[in-house]
């Protein structure tokens, strides 16, 4: 795997870093963003001398032609927020697909599409990018009411996904990382096809989050094995991983005993981030190396109260099904996503994104607005549930608006300069 060079790191750091990622390191864009702040803090990256034996190469600038891919995200994005405040009861809803398909239209529509695309654009295959498109596509069924075309959109995505892990694992040596991440894509999938099945949403729960949560955790093992992480700690993840398969397949059959064993391995999974990630070290430094490393931890946080609440209710019901899934699909994914947008973003758009303070903001206020949520939850108080749920979604609102304001003044302050395509 070739990786594009680190941002450089911070005056002061004064650290020599090692030569790079494993040789099993996976190609994702996602990768990248997690090495960044590591890279920093001076634990990874490149050698200067390497890059800068690197050719020149002609400007490239493919951003135009992925916005039609980002586009049907982009639906999936705001229908599924629309829809979430439709089953708040706070706002009126111009399509009844968009508080129907609420979990699919954001655990895949959004952010399947936007790995799918991570993903193609780390591969360089042109192929690749069917799977992106097949997510938008079904993104934008779902929220056009086409409930069944949806479904089988976002399943082909998910096969598609596989096959790119599938062309990583063939043309590279197959590493642990990649293994994580592959089997975070057959969840998808396999998922998708219970759907196709008619297998309602509601119990189809763990599939979709295992994809996610192994899709990241699959990409912080490989950032901990560059940062010299041992191969007897790398197992503990591993084992942890099997745990939560293990309940996301007997949850077919056996739901409540199903989501309890995922539990316990979410449970497990979010101890081993907690302790191994270099969020741990990283979280000491400043500017987006700190900022990365607070989103990470708080997320890893939700991801064991997440863990804790099916480990403890099984298939849960009611105000408790409420908190167990917006604690790891709004907590820990969300928080994940805030943390790496600010290098995820320039690599698939091409645009640049400094960090900047306020994006502790949005950060704080989503951390406060769960904590809402799931409290009105187990205490049976509605209006905390709700007035936590409306702050949620204000939180999204507003790292988005950080995130375009921190890309249109770093364009005004270098007109026509964006990121290289990473390599």
């Amino acid at each position: 795997m070739n990786h594009p060079p680190p941002p450089a790191p911070p005056p002061g750091t004064g650290r020599a870093t090692p030569a790079g990622p494993p040789a099993d390191a996976v190609p994702t864009a996602a990768t990248e963003a997690a090495s960044a702040p590591m890279a920093a803090a001076g634990t990874a990256g490149v050698p200067a001398a390497a890059t800068a034996a690197r050719p020149a190469r002609p400007p490239y600038r493919p951003a135009v032609a992925r916005l039609p891919l980002l586009a049907g995200a982009a639906v999936a994005l705001v229908a599924g927020l629309w829809g979430g405040l439709a089953r708040l009861e706070v706002a009126p809803v111009p399509q009844e697909a968009f508080a129907a398909e609420h979990g699919p239209l954001m655990a895949l529509g959004f952010l399947g599409t936007l790995i799918a695309l991570e993903r193609a654009v780390a591969l360089r295959r042109r192929w690749a990018y069917a799977a992106p498109a097949l997510g938008g596509l079904g993104a934008v069924a779902l929220a056009a009411g086409l409930a069944e075309a949806g479904r089988v959109a976002l399943t082909a995505a998910a096969g598609w996904l596989v096959a790119c892990y599938v062309v990583v694992v063939l043309e590279r040596r197959p590493g642990r990382a990649v293994g994580v991440q592959l089997t975070g894509a057959l969840a998808w999938y396999g998922g998708g096809l219970l759907w196709l099945r008619g297998y309602p949403v509601a119990d189809l729960v763990p599939w979709p989050a295992a994809f996610l949560v192994l899709t990241i955790a699959g990409e912080r093992l490989e950032l901990a094995h560059v940062a010299f992480l041992r191969r007897r700690a790398a197992d503990g993840l591993i084992a942890t991983a099997g745990l939560l398969v293990a309940g996301v397949l007997i949850s077919v059959p056996l739901p409540d005993a199903g989501w309890r064993v995922a539990g316990v391995g979410m449970l497990a999974l979010a101890g081993w981030l907690a302790a191994f990630d270099v969020a741990r070290r990283t979280v000491r430094g400043a500017g987006l190396t700190r900022f990365t490393a607070v989103c990470l931890l708080g997320g890893y946080a939700w991801l064991a109260v997440g863990g804790l609440l099916w480990a403890v209710a099984g298939r849960p019901d009611g105000e408790l099904y409420d908190a167990a899934l917006h604690a790891v699909f709004l907590g820990f994914v969300m928080s994940m996503v805030f943390g790496h947008a600010p290098v995820i973003l320039p690599a698939v758009l091409r645009v640049r994104l400094p960090y900047g303070p306020a994006m502790y903001g949005p950060l704080a206020l989503l951390h406060l607005a769960l904590a809402a949520r799931v409290a009105g939850d187990l205490a049976g108080i509605g209006p905390a549930r709700t007035i936590g749920g409306v702050l949620g979604e204000v939180a999204l609102a507003g790292f988005a608006c950080c995130a375009v304001a921190a890309a249109l003044r770093a364009r005004r302050r270098v007109p026509g300069d964006v990121p290289r395509e990473p390599s």
